[in-house]
């Protein structure tokens, strides 16, 4: 049964151009699905499978109280998987066609304030003269003042930046390229891991990779999240993940009234729906909280707080 649901992934990646992220938890939640299939249910083959089956499933998934999104996301990735079946000539009839998807609530993204922005990027400075603290700070700069996701962070080639146009490239989804501005503070950050703390890390002169780890190859996202969560609680600024500095950029910018088309061309949304529901976020924020400046003409926010915080750690 696997077998099938590994054709159905390499269809996704060589016919819908799905990435490498998607692709995995399509795979691990189809495994899920199958692990209950034959361990739970006795049922051998995709042939056998009956609505009752799934019932069983999803009523499974609610009893191990996963979330309603998560359940969402499982159920999506079945009825994916059977419409494929079914397509290919597999099976005769889709056995998940009345399976009825959860209702999901609204998401909205959450966002730092400039205040805990303001704690977290200055947390790599104290740690004076450290190559890793010089890389941690650029790190830390870039994703927050272009809005990368973390899987574009860590893929970032040494050519893909350019310091003298203030420009850095990267690839999001499904191969898609674009070239975003460098905030000042982000372009000086850089310029010193380059200068400084990536040649003292460095192992082999021909790896082009821009951020390294201690062992001198490419930072991967796990390794990444380890040292944002270390940032973060030095900082006292609660739970934090790359996206939610990826939130955070795109809801500053709209409180500061930068074009919606704009932020979405920076974020690489395909659909400015996508980036639409910021200015709800934005709009709670700028009710609640000003962002401190005026900020339209740079890519990240103007808080005296920060410069004064990196000023003293440094």
């Amino acid at each position: 049964m696997k077998d099938s649901v590994e054709r159905f992934l390499s269809a996704l990646q060589a016919e819908k151009g799905f990435s490498a992220n998607t692709v995995s938890a399509y795979r691990n939640d189809l495994n899920q699905f199958v692990g209950f299939l034959t361990n739970d249910l006795g049922v051998s083959s995709w042939s056998e499978i009956m609505d009752s089956h799934l019932t069983s499933y999803m009523l499974a998934l609610r009893e191990r109280e996963y979330a309603t999104s998560t359940v969402a996301r499982k159920t999506a990735a079945i009825k994916s998987f059977f419409a494929y079946m079914v397509d290919s000539g597999s099976l005769r009839a889709d056995p998940s066609e009345q399976v009825a998807s959860p209702r999901v609530e609204k998401y909205t993204p959450k966002a730092m304030s400039e205040q805990e922005i303001a704690a977290l990027l200055a947390a790599p400075g104290k740690r004076i003269g450290s190559a890793d603290a010089e890389r941690d700070e650029a790190m830390l700069w870039v994703l927050y003042s272009t809005g990368m996701r973390v899987s574009e962070l860590v893929g970032l080639d040494l050519d893909d930046v350019d310091l003298e146009t203030g420009t850095i490239r990267c690839t999001g989804k499904q191969g898609r390229t674009r070239t975003v501005p460098l905030d000042e503070r982000a372009r000086n950050a850089l310029s010193a891991y380059l200068q400084n703390g990536r040649t003292a890390i460095l192992r082999d002169s021909d790896d082009q990779a821009l951020f390294l780890n201690h062992r001198g190859n490419r930072l991967t996202r796990q390794g990444f999240w380890l040292i944002l969560k270390k940032y973060a609680d030095e900082a006292g600024v609660g739970e934090v993940t790359p996206h939610t500095l990826r939130h955070s950029f795109a809801t500053h910018q709209l409180t500061q009234g930068r074009d919606l088309s704009d932020v979405q061309r920076i974020l690489g949304h395909v659909s400015i729906a996508t980036t639409q529901v910021y200015q709800r976020v934005a709009s709670e924020m700028g009710n609640g909280q000003g962002t401190g400046g005026d900020g339209a003409d740079g890519v990240v926010p103007r808080f005296p707080e920060l410069a004064e915080a990196v000023s003293e750690s440094r």
